[in-house]
């Protein structure tokens, strides 16, 4: 059983937040451990397996990223493959575009770093930064909405192209981490991105 259909939902990407939290709220309290202790240790045992599948679907079905996310794992595993395994490559036309950066960060962790390559990797940064926001806000609206719309048959390309989309956010936030650590800014407002 996947996420969505814990939930009762068709597999959406743009989903009414209010009916998920109100149908979490109703599982939740429906396979709630305290609720059922007077039961077999067996049937205690499902019930706290089902209490973490809808907390586990809940986490990630609430996040419009992680929702994406787990919609294309899902299209991407074999049904015998976990579908958390699936990992997601960078485009190779990114990691050619990145190469200069790279290149420059391998000679900052070297100690070879003076001001002018500190200004041209502090702009680097910016600039990915806001791309990175593009990508994001990409992810969130047109590509989550052409695969609520897609037919059937439209639907492997989104999902490649939702894929692709990913993997270059989860990239760029590992670049844009790498700078902030080589530039020795913005340390505590990176801590809570997860790296892919």
């Amino acid at each position: 059983m996947d996420h969505f259909e814990v939930f009762g939902l068709p597999r959406r990407l743009v989903l009414d937040e209010a009916e998920l939290q109100r149908r979490f709220y109703e599982l939740s309290r429906q396979h709630h451990p305290d609720f059922h202790q007077g039961v077999s240790p067996d049937e205690q045992a499902r019930v706290l397996e089902t209490s973490a599948r809808v907390n586990a679907a809940y986490r990630t079905l609430r996040d419009p990223i992680r929702r994406v996310e787990y919609l294309v794992r899902l299209g991407s595993a074999p049904q015998a493959q976990n579908v958390e395994s699936v990992t997601l490559k960078a485009p190779a036309g990114l990691l050619a575009e990145m190469f200069e950066i790279q290149e420059a960060l391998q000679e900052a962790k070297a100690g070879e770093l003076d001001e002018t390559g500190r200004v041209a990797l502090q702009g680097q940064r910016a600039a990915l930064e806001v791309r990175y926001r593009e990508e994001e806000a990409r992810i969130r609206g047109p590509l989550s909405q052409s695969w609520d719309g897609a037919s059937q048959t439209d639907r492997p390309r989104v999902l490649a192209a939702c894929r692709e989309a990913l993997a270059t956010r989860a990239y760029l936030r590992t670049v844009i981490d790498d700078l902030a650590q080589v530039l020795g800014e913005g340390q505590e407002t990176h801590v809570a991105h997860h790296r892919h």
